[in-house]
């Protein structure tokens, strides 16, 4: 356990089991939640591997997966590669390539060299790494030579095109091996082939090119025009290179290196998804698929270099495997979540030890798949669970039951609520009573502030809102969801959503003022607009008069303690326009939501995100700001203060311009919080003038700040797919960046 100044820095940290932190924060939660990849094994240590997710967090284990770390390097990581001669260098590939030598407790920028600007494009602020002269490329694939680590091979993606280029100075400089055409996914140097001129085998997405002798020869893949889901190769025993190719319904096997191929699959209709071979015994492989003889899917085996299969792990929509010992989430959401994995990983030096990544787990065998355990997640005993470390779940809100300070309830996207009742040291699905098309997402929870047990919901089908990628191809009137009632604390839900359509209702405002018989409540619907209830959520109105469009994009509702109201509509576009239908708008009502009164946001602004209010003063609002997709460097993103109710704006933090809410503290009106996308969450102590980072939290897509009710220097930040973050609330200043050295660095 950490110790830090002679304390212990964390009073959960002796209940929890993730691995431990370089510094004094702790991811909370029950773990997994979302797709993980990539999962790649040391040669060196059976009990060093490396997961990554699509939310762009890397996890690392050096105790066979019981414990995780996450790091953060900014972007979707590609791939690993360790370092064959150095047990401690690895290597991940973002659009940059990444080397850690210290066992991947930092990371350092090997490529590329010289670093001109980094961007943060679209509604996701991905970051674009551009170099000297403005050339922009993104690394596909790297292998190091086995015998020197200084020599590195590494597939670059320009466009359309892949080429091979080396570098014989751990990275430094890079020189032009052959051109590849289209795509690269792997690459392997044959360790028996002569130093000075290695075999070098490139897999591709539907070819295989071989330098041999010095010579190139290019090969098809089999299967290529249904499109190749995964190749993967390794070395059988007398020394030839098998090379294993998953189409959507084969799999196919080249003995040679790729030279020549058979059809070697499971028998019936399988869609193969993913396909991993062990580099050092490639006669052991294991392939997911799915649709196999009556809905099964799962993952087959061969040990003969696909001339025979065994299936050893098989489970439908309704039967888990019977060899598969999950955490949580099979039995709370029914094998189907998961899926067949989405990527295998298989260790160099040891065929029976394996991992296979899904849409919401990690599971490993180390019998050559006769059992299969997640290693996501563990039960505490006598009560729920708790993550080991691979948090993967987008989280809108820390809520606290204001009459239990031990009950706290963690609204998630695709896994729906979990609610803790012992403080955050396990966790629990809080889903029973909620309509199965609701219950993928809960946005918001209200707590009656005199009534003991009743809260309310907002739940929805759709997740991710606001972002676009939501709603671009699906149209809100076609969303599902709604508003739930509990009276027992969160235990059992019921709908409480007459008067409404079905919508993704995401957020949800109670009046403190309301009399507890009948309270007033109000619900921003996406696409939709605001609802209002007046009497507890039993019957719904809508309550657009003033707004604009006819399906307002409704965000956020917040009351200032005279009891106006504003309203946070979301943009509908991320194109860089201002002063068009396209735009976000923020909006006031002074009667109850009757009518509303546009409100003019800053210059350059067009996609407000969260609204605050100063609690002492009505006059004062903060606004955070998601900036426009545009070359300039003001977007127009960050957070804005007002003095006089939105007549006038400044821009008081610019550092980070895709804010995505701003908090203030409630026992101190003084201190703000910001969190954003930008791989950082900022502080302020003196009403939003001046900002600070706070630093350890370094997560890409954050999302809001929770101040700890129970502890004024301990703060909650959720993320867009990291979990729940929890620390100091001015930040940890020893704390070791995932990040090292200037090349990159995080925003000061």
């Amino acid at each position: 356990m950490k110790i830090l100044k002679g304390l212990f820095f964390f009073s959960l940290a002796s209940m929890l089991s993730a691995a431990p932190r370089q510094d004094a924060w702790q991811v909370l939660g029950p773990g997994g939640g979302g797709a993980m990849f990539q999962p790649t094994l040391s040669p060196h240590n059976e009990k060093d591997m490396l997961v990554a997710c699509d939310m762009t967090g890397g996890y690392i284990t050096h105790d066979g997966g019981e414990t995780w770390r996450m790091f953060n390097l900014r972007g979707v990581i590609r791939f690993f590669a360790f370092d064959p001669g150095e047990r401690s260098t690895i290597y991940a590939g973002t659009r940059a390539l990444w080397r850690s030598t210290d066992a991947g407790a930092t990371w350092r920028a090997v490529w590329p060299a010289g670093v001109e600007r980094l961007e943060n494009h679209g509604d996701h602020a991905d970051e674009v790494v551009v170099s000297e002269g403005g050339r922009r490329r993104t690394i596909a694939a790297l292998a190091v030579d086995p015998a020197d680590s200084k020599i590195l091979y590494a597939a670059f993606d320009e466009g359309r095109n892949t080429v091979l280029e080396e570098s014989r100075d751990g990275g430094a400089s890079w020189h032009l091996v052959a051109p590849l055409g289209g795509g690269a996914r792997k690459i392997v140097v044959d360790p028996a082939s002569p130093r000075r001129e290695r075999t070098l085998y490139v897999l591709g997405r539907d070819k295989v090119a071989v330098r041999r002798n010095g010579e190139w020869k290019t090969g098809p893949v089999p299967g290529a025009s249904d499109r190749i889901a995964d190749i993967s190769a390794g070395f059988s025993k007398g020394g030839a290179l098998a090379v294993y190719a998953a189409s959507p319904h084969a799999v196919y096997v080249s003995l040679d290196g790729g030279a020549n191929w058979q059809k070697r699959g499971l028998r019936g209709p399988a869609a193969f998804r993913a396909i991993a071979a062990s580099l050092q015994h490639g006669e052991t492989a294991y392939a997911a698929f799915g649709e196999f003889a009556g809905g099964h899917f799962g993952v087959a085996k061969t040990t003969d270099s696909g001339t025979t299969w065994s299936v050893v792990w098989e489970e439908t929509s309704r039967k888990p495997a019977a060899n598969l010992r999950d955490a949580w989430m099979t039995g709370l959401l029914g094998p189907s979540f998961g899926e067949q994995p989405l990527n295998m990983g298989v260790s160099p030096v040891n065929p029976d030890l394996c991992l296979g990544t899904d849409f919401g787990r990690t599971m490993r065998t180390r019998d050559g798949g006769k059992t299969w355990i997640g290693v996501y997640s563990r039960r505490v005993p006598g009560a729920g669970w708790t993550s080991a470390g691979l948090d993967v779940t987008t989280v809108h809100g820390v809520l606290f039951d204001p009459f239990d300070p031990k009950r706290i309830f963690l609204a998630n996207t695709d896994i729906g609520l979990q609610r803790s009742e012992d403080g955050g040291r396990s966790w629990e699905g809080a889903l029973k009573g909620m309509p199965r098309e609701w219950i993928n997402t809960t946005y918001w929870m209200a707590f009656d502030p005199e009534v003991k047990g009743r809260v309310w919901a907002v739940a929805s089908n759709t997740h991710d809102l606001p972002r676009p990628k939501m709603w671009r191809r699906t149209p809100p009137s076609k969303f599902q969801g709604g508003v739930l009632v509990s009276n027992d604390g969160g235990r059992t839900w019921t709908p409480t959503s007459n008067g409404m359509p079905p919508m993704a209702a995401v957020h949800i405002l109670l009046d403190p003022a309301s009399p507890k018989e009948s309270r007033t409540l109000y619900v921003a619907a996406f696409g939709r607009g605001v609802f209002k209830s007046t009497d507890g959520g039993r019957s719904w109105k809508l309550k657009n008069d003033g707004l604009a469009g006819a399906e307002p994009f409704a965000l956020r509702i917040v009351r200032d303690r005279e009891g106006a109201l504003y309203l946070v509509v979301a943009r509908r576009s991320d194109d860089g326009s201002i002063g068009n239908a396209m735009d976000g708008a923020l909006y006031r009502s002074t009667d109850g939501a009757e009518h509303w009164e546009k409100v003019s946001l800053p210059a350059n602004v067009n996609a407000p995100n969260a609204l605050a209010i100063d609690l002492q003063n009505t006059q004062r609002l903060y606004l955070a700001a998601w900036r426009r997709d545009v070359a300039e460097a003001d977007g127009g993103g960050g957070v804005y203060l007002s003095e006089d109710r939105g007549r006038t704006w400044k821009r008081v933090l610019d550092r980070d311009q895709h804010v995505y809410d701003v908090t203030v503290d409630p026992a101190n009106p003084a201190v703000l919080y910001a969190c954003g996308f930008e791989s950082s969450a900022w502080r302020s102590a003196d009403r939003g003038l001046t900002w600070q980072r706070i630093r350890g939290y370094n997560f890409k897509w954050g999302q809001r700040v929770f101040p700890d009710p129970k502890n004024p220097d301990r703060i909650y930040i959720t993320t867009f797919g990291g979990g729940v973050w929890y620390g100091p609330a001015t930040g940890d200043p020893s704390a070791l960046e995932d990040i090292a050295g200037p090349v990159l660095a995080y925003p000061r």
